[in-house]
């Protein structure tokens, strides 16, 4: 089974060279294998290689081929619910530990760039989250004096600030987090798999790992051409979970989302968008989300057809056109790419952390926030690989919930996507 090839996009057309990744052809025998080359399998790789730990990664296609290489850029902080909210569901031990490192997790990773010196357009310009309407504003109000209540460096801006802050005057405020970011994100995947590979990490792309299974008191991989035996397992293929572990493709949604990206912007006119160069997503049921990369490209993201573009721009008007609302100047663009990917979208819209044994863990579900979630969580899943359930972990450790009607899922998510916009046009 041959890997496929890595999808079109702005990123595949101007990343740096993917590093060499053969495929596993001879049998071996390491201390932890891991499922999965994308940011959170990376991290984790490269953490337990610096640690002398025996680690090989086995990947379908090749590092960052999933949502890892096509998302957004975006490196944003926090969950989707406020602190508040994980207090009261996990206490305040857990929900404290949950509150630090999810909106820790982007100075985790600009920290990491740096400190390897991965070149991928690393920005650490904020994030903003912004308002849509009244409803919005209220509950960015709330989140805003939570986080000050927490000690964070987080800023409310008023309908004039947030305009200042955009370029437009679409929203009436708007929610400023400096430790935000953005970066290329396909680089910056392929610079983690260099990195890990220095350390001591064997990557295998195209390797499907076609079943799991325990033998001998280890766990046995086997891919189409060789076998790895291992002491531990992680397995992180997120929203390209397969039937490699029984129920866990069926405990998650795969949502598409779609991105499009503008030509190089004359700086003139770049200049009136996002001049700081923080990155933004709305707050709604339906998100969209942009940032100008380094280059004054515009890309804008946002929930598109439930199916592979393939290059195929012709669903996405919608982006363009919100677009020129938001600047008028725009019109004219040319619009140079168009893709999609799939992200794993949780029932309750939380990673889900899954220790189905004391030699195995399962990470996925980053609902759009992977970038800095699952490079912080690569690190904490190393050292609970090396150290096992004494090691300390910042997320509720969970059973496997497999979804009711999960076969029906494109139908629910279309559905679901088309009452949300109804319901952000109404402001309800």
């Amino acid at each position: 089974m041959s890997a496929a090839p890595l999808p079109t996009s702005l990123y595949a057309d101007t990343g740096l060279a993917a590093p060499p990744t053969p495929p596993l052809d001879v049998d071996r025998t390491v201390s932890v294998a891991i499922v999965g080359a994308g940011f959170a399998g990376l991290s984790a790789a490269l953490h337990l290689a610096e640690m002398g730990v025996d680690v090989c990664v086995l990947e379908a296609n090749e590092p960052g081929w999933g949502a890892s290489g096509r998302n957004g850029g975006q490196v944003n902080p926090g969950l989707k619910f406020n602190p508040d909210e994980l207090l009261a569901r996990f206490g305040d031990d857990l929900g404290r530990r949950m509150i630090a490192m999810a909106w820790g997790t982007p100075d985790f990773t600009f920290d990491l760039i740096r400190r390897l010196g991965i070149d991928c357009d690393a920005r650490q310009n904020g994030t903003l989250r912004a308002a849509t309407n009244a409803l919005t504003v209220k509950a960015l109000q709330t989140t805003a004096a939570q986080c000050a209540v927490n000690g964070m460096p987080t800023r409310f801006l008023d309908a004039d600030g947030t305009k200042t802050a955009t370029g437009t005057g679409r929203y009436p405020a708007a929610l400023l987090d400096p430790r935000g970011g953005d970066l290329h994100p396909l680089n910056y995947a392929r610079g983690l798999a260099v990195a890990a590979q220095k350390a001591g990490a064997g990557i295998h792309g195209n390797s499907r790992v076609l079943s799991a299974r325990k033998q001998s008191g280890k766990w046995l991989l086997r891919t189409e051409k060789a076998t790895v035996n291992a002491d531990k397992l992680l397995v992180v293929t997120n929203a390209y979970a397969d039937g490699l572990w029984p129920h866990l493709r069926q405990s998650l949604v795969p949502v598409f989302s779609s991105i499009v990206a503008t030509e190089p912007l004359p700086d003139d006119l770049a200049a009136g968008i996002l001049p700081h160069r923080p990155v933004l997503y709305e707050s709604g049921h339906i998100t969209v989300y942009y940032r100008l990369d380094q280059q004054n490209r515009l890309l804008m993201g946002g929930r598109g057809p439930q199916r592979s573009l393939q290059g195929n721009s012709g669903s996405l008007g919608y982006l363009k056109r919100y677009a020129e609302v938001l600047w008028p100047a725009l019109k004219g663009t040319r619009w140079t790419h168009a893709w999609n990917g799939q992200l794993a979208i949780t029932p309750d819209h939380l990673p889900h952390l899954h220790e189905p044994s004391e030699d195995a863990l399962i990470y996925l579900g980053c609902n759009g926030r992977g970038v800095a979630l699952a490079t912080t969580m690569g690190k904490q899943l190393a050292e609970r690989l090396v150290g096992g359930q004494s090691a300390r972990i910042d997320l509720p450790v969970t059973g496997i919930k497999p979804m009711r009607f999960h076969a029906f899922w494109p139908v629910g998510v279309h559905s679901a996507v088309l009452w949300g916009r109804m319901k952000d046009r109404l402001g309800i």
